[in-house]
């Protein structure tokens, strides 16, 4: 019964097999945030769904070289929400989900957060997944993550 409670794995504590040979590889993620809403938005890479931005997760997605644009879904719309990105055979790259709580056009309109996919430095996005629970990856045809 308590095994639905069990924490996942953290990307640190994971043995993450190397990216395949003629592939990619695109890493969602985004940090835990007390004070964020828990609201679960899907990501998508050039309009497909590649997973859910679980708050404190992690995924990765293996890909054919070429160029992607990475989507979140938001009920809020603002500028520079999604990334674009060209990748090579054996590059990674690192999409960081962030939302902006509390986004209302005035005082008396419910509020919402709005998601943004961010396009991280590589050096960065590495050191800052270490501490998200990893989510799983696999090829972009497979399951998207949950």
């Amino acid at each position: 019964m308590l095994s639905g409670c069990a924490q996942l794995p953290t990307v640190a504590a994971t043995g993450i097999s190397p990216i395949p040979t003629l592939q990619a590889r695109i890493w969602v993620y985004r940090q835990p945030e007390s004070s964020a809403i828990p609201a679960r938005p899907y990501v998508s890479l050039n309009g497909k769904i590649a997973g859910i931005a679980d708050l404190g997760g992690a995924f990765y997605r293996d890909v054919p070289p070429g160029h992607y644009h990475i989507t979140v879904d938001s009920v809020g719309t603002d500028v520079n929400q999604s990334s674009d990105v060209t990748l090579a055979p054996g590059q990674d790259a690192y999409i960081k989900i962030v939302q902006l709580d509390n986004w209302a056009e005035s005082d008396w309109e419910p509020t919402f957060p709005t998601f943004y996919a961010w396009l991280m430095p590589p050096p960065t996005g590495r050191a800052e997944i270490q501490i998200n629970q990893f989510h799983g990856g696999g090829d972009l045809s497979a399951a998207p993550a949950s």
